[in-house]
């Protein structure tokens, strides 16, 4: 069992940056791959980043590549989402979640956070 607690979220202008955290309760924070996904209000939940167990490999969405950056850190069981250049389209509340593999695919994710509201203004 592991459970997720996201933090970080907020009220941002456009091209302001935010980082959101989520911290994982559980030893084997580190056996999981951690993924990023977002839902905006009215629209379906979309995937936004992942990263592998240990940390060497990412993936992100083409909507966010090169303005976000997934990282973790298996000491403290917590992984980041660094959010730059933020655009008004980015607001959705953000949810983390854990899997057994490094995927993008929503239904392998196993364990979820209850996700934190980002909000970008322009």
């Amino acid at each position: 069992q592991v459970q997720l607690v996201e933090s970080g979220g907020g009220l941002v202008q456009a091209g302001g940056s935010l980082r959101l955290s989520c911290a994982a309760s559980g030893r084997t924070f580190s056996s999981y791959a951690m993924g990023w996904f977002r839902q905006a209000p009215e629209k379906e939940r979309e995937f936004v980043a992942v990263i592998n167990r240990s940390g060497g490999i990412t993936y992100y969405a083409d909507s966010v590549k090169g303005r976000f950056t997934i990282s973790r850190d298996n000491a403290k069981n917590t992984v980041y989402l660094q959010m730059n250049s933020l655009k008004p389209e980015d607001t959705a509340v953000y949810s983390c979640a854990a899997s057994e593999t490094t995927t993008v695919v929503q239904v392998t994710y196993r364990y979820w956070g209850q996700g934190t509201q980002v909000t970008v203004s322009s």
